[in-house]
């Protein structure tokens, strides 16, 4: 799986989470007595309790794949059918550049992607995990149900799933202020905020239904259909009331047969699409508002036609869809 994300990247990403969210306490923080603040939206020359409102990385991103194969079919790694999968949920700072990998006692990424801190070579290192994988963090909280969910639709490609949970984690959810280990309290256990991140970013992948929505909209995978950039796009964002970002990979378009002589250059395979947020509070609660991707919404070509929204693999796909006793939070 290539992990990447086409953004600014901030300068520093501390070692730990005491460098990045000071306003803390060792106390039990009570955030349903605090105004639940929208992120981004915040007067800062008031005492805020970071816990209870986002405030470090409040434009938040939920983000989904479309894999047509993981590469690890023979070990019953599959996708599942009419249905995209969970990427993550990304904490960008509000004028949509980020940070990643910002609490390295919480480093839970085997392979990780950037290798240093600020993905530079003058970064902090980011040093490869050989513990236990993270899927074991849920057992101890007997959590096998989301477990189960998990291996069923947060999928990774080309390495274990759990490999993917713990890139997710360590880049992404120790970089959010309310997720940072003092905001759970005197009765903190061990990884309960990794599976309460983990909880949450389904949360918000289950209130986006992207095939559904494309489907509706008549946009359904194809091997010999081809789209246009709006065909994909504008039904998502009537959906989510904002525009998303959809990213592509492959060849460029004025690299294919159908482009020659055209000046765009932007990919024509979809395979990412990203719905931006601001929230009330914490994430967890998922007061959410939406907002768009900004002037940089896509890395697809936008000639017309230019799109292939491909089927997936024979024998990449569940024949049997499983019932799951695992319910997201609404």
């Amino acid at each position: 799986m290539a992990f990447s994300k086409v953004a600014s990247i901030a300068l520093f990403a501390g070692a730990t989470s005491a460098v990045l969210f000071g306003n803390e306490t060792k106390y039990n923080h009570t955030c349903v007595i605090e105004q639940p603040l929208l992120s981004c939206h915040l007067n800062t020359s008031k005492p805020i309790d970071t816990c209870c409102v986002e405030t470090f990385g409040g434009l938040l991103l939920s983000t989904q794949f479309w894999d047509t194969y993981t590469g690890l079919e023979s070990e019953g790694q599959l996708l599942p059918p009419n249905q995209w999968t969970l990427h993550g949920l990304w904490p960008d700072f509000c004028n949509g550049s980020f940070t990643q990998y910002c609490d390295l006692n919480r480093q839970y990424d085997p392979f990780p992607s950037p290798n240093t801190t600020t993905g530079t070579p003058d970064g902090t290192p980011v040093p490869p995990y050989t513990g236990p994988n993270v899927g074991t963090f849920l057992e101890p909280f007997g959590k096998f149900d989301l477990l189960d969910w998990m291996n069923h639709f947060w999928i990774n490609q080309g390495g274990p799933n759990h490999d993917f949970w713990g890139h997710e984690f360590s880049k992404h959810a120790t970089c959010y202020s309310t997720f940072d280990v003092p905001c759970y309290g005197p009765q903190y256990v061990q990884h309960e905020e990794v599976v309460d991140f983990f909880e949450t970013a389904i949360m918000y992948y289950e209130r986006f239904p992207t095939w559904k929505w494309l489907s509706d909209a008549g946009v359904t995978p194809s091997n010999s259909t081809t789209y246009t950039l709006s065909d994909i796009q504008d039904p998502l964002a009537k959906a989510h009331g904002a525009t998303p970002y959809i990213g592509c990979t492959g060849p460029m378009f004025n690299e294919t047969a159908a482009g020659a002589n055209s000046t765009d250059n932007g990919r024509t395979i979809v395979d990412e699409v990203w719905y931006y947020m601001w929230v009330y509070g914490r994430p967890q609660e998922g007061h959410a508002v939406p907002t768009g991707a900004g002037s940089f919404n896509t890395t697809c070509a936008t000639s017309p036609g230019a799109l292939h929204y491909y089927e997936r693999t024979n024998g990449s796909v569940w024949s049997k869809p499983p019932t799951f006793p695992y319910k997201a939070r609404k």
